[in-house]
Parts: structure tokens; C-alpha cells; sequence
């Protein structure tokens, strides 16, 4: 294993041993400035959310963030408290307090850098898409229902942690609705989506923040800020310290811990490959989980929150011209100068201004629309989808993954038993070596099957399932956006679920992007229909179908 010590030698040391140019260094302080404006709201807001203090939120951005950029594996990432980690974090605290989630935090960590050591970065891949959506939809619903109380001005003693419970209390302190709150929270959502409708270039989250801290205090509003709730925050960062560690907490909060870990390398891997998809880049998924596991220790030894790669904010830095990780390190130097510069002015900041905040992080989350579309694909995929999203909402987290990666497996087993007895005469689904003896009938090798030059023929074999999606994923990126035109041929593919179609559908979103033509020839109809049922329509509408490789390449012939 460590004969491959290069595969764990940081981007940033990669990356600036190719050489740094001052208008790197220019784009590197843009960006970083950029996203640290959008980071410090959304990382008070988190924390509140999450059922602690708001600075625990900015001293997590600015500790593991900078850690995250310093050691990680891709070249972009921004890493920081994300929503995924609310409803974890806000059981944890709830069930075994504060100390309770440091722990838990500190053994993810150490899960993380293991699982990096020991190559297991590259099975997160695995987990098929109903039960990502399903779970990221499920947090989402859970975010927006935890910001009601906030929203609406209610008062409430004790908000349970729970779901159901959460509404039942809520719903029983309506009495106590606060029209300036309400008001207040509608005009910051609003304002916020106006912003990002028709001035996208504007920090929407700053620029909102802000207006209602300035609101609040020129106008005397009656509403709860940070000031009126936690006294304001600290200017200082803490220093670092292990004494909240237990032994006897730690074996309470290992199934937490565990959960922590998952998210985390989940959404971090996620940020990496939108980033790699949105630049041409490839990461290192497994440097990128010991990255996130030290980053995670260093958090909780400063009494910060779990952190992850935060995928919005990783494609801000991105199109704000980032270069180098330098960007990230500086989103998180230019955190801690706000901290140390704005701390008095933030107990002005209305707690109604980070909730509209949150509410906008959830809706961008929930992926609606790729909820919508997995409820229109095989029932298998459909239970999936709503039991984890059920489970997440309803019970826990934990489980939901669980009962969601169990229950996909059987769909997916199901599948293949179909196939091996329904379909038996077609192509199989583990292709055998043949000797050079026993091949008749081949046809002599042509180069790009006689194509022209600018025509890539891409042949698939077996099932595009979430077991082989890493190697579809790996296997298109490979061959990039070199060609003009790409024929898939699919006469041996007997069938492809959600999670493969999504892997193709970033492909054919790409070649879109670069005005390269797609033709998918010898698709069964059954594939043709799993595609329809989970691919945008307007993405399936680039792609020209037909019903056999001649069929393909007489329709090139003709519109060349």
C-alpha cells in the first residue's frame, strides 16, 4: 500500500509545485473572498440550526476549512459545516450534549482517515441513487421543519428533537406568532431568491444579513436576534483541548460517530466530483477522506461542528476563478478576519435573516426534481426512495441508510434473477473469455470502426447498475469532450437503474455542452424506458436512438 504514497501527497503540494503565477494568486484572493462572503452567514445559521451557538458554526469554517483545502484531494473543494450534518448534529446534542457530538466528531475523524488508509474511499461510490436522494431529501424536510420556530416567532420552552414531536409542539405554541418575525423572514426569502434570479453576482446570503441586522437596529423591531439569544459571539478562536474525551460517552455515541463518517465522506466525495465535473479535473477520493478526517479531529479539539465538502459553496469558488486549493485556505483566513473584526455586530443579525438562509440551503438540497423523477421509475427504485426518505424523517438517519442500501440490494438481486430467466438468450450478464480459435465469423479490426476520425465509439457490456457506475463515471471522463460525435452502443447493456442513467446523464449533459452530437444505437426497450423514467426529458431530447449499429452508421453517413 504505501509503495502508492504519491496517491496521499496533498493537492496543494501538487498543484503549486506545477508553478503559480501572479494572476493565480489574484484569482485565488478573488475567490477566496468571494466564498468566505458566502460562507460566514450560512455557517452561523447552520450552527443555530444544529441547536448550539453560532460562533461554533465560523470556527468550524475557518479550522476545517482551511484543513480541508490545505490536505485534501481535490484541487477546488470548500470545506465547512453543511446541512447534511443539522439533524445528526442536533440529536447528538440533544441525547448526550455537547461533549457527547465532539466526541463523536473526533472518532468520525478517525473512521475517515482509515477508511482513506485503507482504499475504501473509492466503495462510497456504491450507494445507489434512490437512497442519496431519498436521505438528502429527507434532511432537507427535516431543516425546513427545525426553522418554523425561527420563521413564524414562536415560543416554545423545549423543541423536541424528533420529527412528529417537533410539529406537535410548534403547532401548540401558534398563539405565540410574531407578525415583525414573519414579516421579517418572508422579506429575506424573497429577497434572496430575487437576488439570485437577477443579480446572481451579488451575495445574496451577506447582502440580506446585513439589510435585516441593519433593519432591526435602526427600526427597533421586536424580533429575536443573536444578541437578544446567545449575547453575541466571541472574537477569538479557542485553543485546542481533549478534555471533553469519555470513554464511557464515546461507546454511546459510536453508532452517531458512524453516521457522522458516512455523511461526511458522502457529501465530501459528492462536492469532489461536481468540481471535477464542472473543470475537467480529476480528485483523489481517498486523500480526500483523510483530509476530512483530520479536518474533523482539528474541529472538535477547538469545539467546532463535523465538517464536509460543501458542494455550492465549492462551485462558487470555482466559478469565481479559483486556481489552486490557496483559494480555499483564504476563504477560511478571510473567516476568521470577519470574526475577529464583526463579532460585535453580529448580535444584531435577526435570527428570522438565517432562517429564510436555511430555508433556501433546504429547497437547493431537496433536489425536487430528481425526487419527482425517481417516483416515476421501477417500484423497486420507488420503495427505495420513499422508505429511506420516510425513515429519515420519521425514525433516524442511521437506519434509513441501512434499511435503503439493504433493500437496493435486494431490488437489484430481483433484477437479475428477471433477466437470467426472462432474457436468458441475450447477452450475459458476465461476459466469459473466448480463445482466438473459437471466434468465427469476426470481421477484420477497423480503427474507430471505419468512422471518421471525429466520431468516438463508446461499447458498453453488462448492466449500468450502482455497482458498475464508478467505472462508467472513470471510463467517460477518460474519454472527456474530445469528439464531435459519440456512438454508445448498448445491443449488450440488458438494463440500467437510476443511478446509472444519472452517470450518463452528466455525460450527455457534457457533450451537450461542448455541441457534440450522441447517437445510443441497439438500446432494448426496456432500457429506453428506465432512461425516459429517469433522465431529464430534455437531455434524452440531444440524443438521436437508434435501433442498430447500421442504423448509426448510416445516419452519419448521411448527415456528414
Amino acid at each position: 500500500m504505501w509503495r502508492d504514497w504519491r496517491l496521499f501527497v496533498p493537492k496543494s503540494v501538487t498543484v503549486l509545485r506545477q508553478g503559480y503565477s501572479l494572476s493565480d494568486v489574484r484569482g485565488d484572493v478573488i475567490a477566496g473572498l468571494t466564498v468566505a462572503i458566502v460562507a460566514m452567514p450560512l455557517a452561523m445559521a447552520l450552527a443555530i440550526a444544529s441547536g448550539t451557538t453560532p460562533e461554533r458554526g465560523l470556527i468550524t469554517a475557518v479550522v476545517a476549512g482551511f484543513l480541508i483545502s490545505l490536505l485534501g484531494g481535490s484541487r477546488f473543494q470548500i470545506g465547512g459545516p453543511t446541512g447534511a450534518f443539522v439533524v445528526v448534529v442536533y440529536g447528538v446534542i440533544a441525547k448526550h450534549g455537547y461533549d457527547g457530538l465532539l466526541i463523536a466528531t473526533v472518532m468520525a475523524g478517525v473512521i475517515l482517515v482509515a477508511a482513506g488508509l485503507l482504499r475504501i474511499g473509492t466503495l462510497i461510490k456504491y450507494i445507489p441513487d434512490p437512497v442519496t436522494t431519498g436521505f438528502t431529501t429527507g434532511i432537507a424536510t427535516i431543516i425546513l421543519a427545525s426553522q418554523l420556530k425561527d420563521i413564524f416567532g414562536l415560543t416554545a420552552d423545549h423543541v423536541p428533537a424528533d420529527f412528529i414531536p417537533k410539529l406537535q409542539t410548534l403547532w401548540a405554541a401558534r398563539a405565540s406568532l410574531s407578525l415583525p418575525t414573519l414579516g421579517l423572514a418572508v422579506g429575506c426569502f424573497t429577497s434572496i431568491m430575487l437576488l439570485r434570479r437577477y443579480a446572481p453576482k451579488v451575495p445574496g446570503f451577506l447582502v440580506v444579513t446585513i439589510a435585516a441586522a441593519a433593519g432591526v437596529f435602526l427600526l427597533g423591531l421586536p424580533v429575536e436576534t443573536i444578541g437578544t439569544k446567545f449575547g453575541g459571539i466571541p472574537s477569538t478562536l479557542p485553543a485546542p483541548s481533549l478534555a471533553f474525551w469519555s470513554w464511557a460517552k464515546a461507546r454511546d455515541v459510536l453508532p452517531s460517530a458512524f453516521t457522522i463518517a458516512l455523511l461526511a465522506g458522502v457529501e465530501s466525495l459528492l462536492s469532489a466530483v461536481v468540481a471535477d465535473q464542472m473543470t475537467g479535473r480529476r480528485h483523489r477520493s481517498n486523500l480526500e477522506l483523510v483530509a476530512q478526517g483530520i479536518a474533523n479531529i482539528a474541529s472538535a479539539a477547538v469545539g467546532g461542528l463535523p465538517a464536509t465538502g460543501a458542494i455550492a459553496r465549492t462551485a462558487t469558488n470555482i466559478r469565481s476563478g479559483a486556481h489552486s486549493p490557496v483559494a480555499g485556505m483564504l476563504h477560511a483566513a478571510f473567516l476568521l478576519l470577519f470574526m475577529l473584526l464583526l463579532a460585535p455586530l453580529a448580535k444584531f443579525v435577526p435570527l428570522a435573516a438565517l432562517a429564510a438562509i436555511l430555508i433556501v440551503v433546504a429547497l437547493n438540497m431537496a433536489e425536487l426534481h430528481r425526487f419527482r423523477m425517481l417516483l416515476g421509475a421501477s417500484n423497486g427504485d420507488r420503495a427505495v426512495l420513499l422508505l429511506t426518505f420516510g425513515l429519515t424523517v420519521i425514525v433516524d438517519l442511521t437506519l434509513a441508510i441501512e434499511v435503503g442500501m439493504v433493500l437496493a440490494s435486494f431490488v437489484f438481486m430481483h433484477r437479475m434473477s428477471q433477466l437470467s430467466t426472462v432474457e436468458g438468450g441475450g447477452p450475459s450478464l458476465i461476459e466469459a473469455d473466448l480463445d482466438d480459435f473459437s471466434r468465427t465469423g469476426e470481421a477484420a479490426y477497423e480503427p474507430n470502426d471505419g468512422l471518421p476520425h471525429y466520431t468516438s465509439v463508446i461499447t458498453f457490456r453488462g448492466p449500468l447498475f450502482f455497482g458498475s457506475t464508478s467505472v462508467l463515471k472513470d471510463a467517460l471522463d477518460q474519454i472527456g469532450a474530445r469528439s464531435r460525435r459519440y456512438v454508445l452502443r448498448f445491443e449488450e447493456v440488458p438494463l440500467v437503474d437510476p443511478t446509472g442513467a444519472a452517470a450518463l446523464s452528466s455525460f450527455l449533459h457534457r457533450a451537450s455542452q461542448d455541441q457534440a452530437k450522441v447517437i445510443v444505437c441497439g438500446a432494448r426497450d426496456t432500457v429506453r424506458r428506465n432512461l425516459s423514467r429517469t433522465m431529464e426529458a430534455h437531455i434524452l431530447e440531444t440524443v438521436d436512438f437508434q435501433p442498430t449499429f447500421a442504423a448509426a452508421r448510416a445516419a452519419i453517413g448521411t448527415s456528414s
